[in-house]
């Protein structure tokens, strides 16, 4: 898998709370959105698929109350 690069402007004081979340873990900034990004990715993908597997389990409920 290839990399591109991506250029962010960001606020000054954001940057520095970026900074100081960064160092706790022992991470360059640049790992830290990355690592960020890719949990929130996740975490969206994740979820999506809960509530898939939601709708299909909850359809099938539905279905077997009504034959009873």
């Amino acid at each position: 898998m290839g990399s591109t690069v991506l250029s962010l402007r960001i606020d000054g004081e954001l940057l520095d709370r970026l900074k100081q979340h960064a160092a706790r873990r022992g991470m360059s900034v640049q790992d830290y959105v990355v690592r960020t990004l890719i949990r929130d990715d996740f975490d969206e993908r994740f979820q999506a698929a809960v509530d898939e597997t939601e709708k299909f389990y909850g359809a099938q409920e539905v279905a077997a109350e009504e034959v009873t």
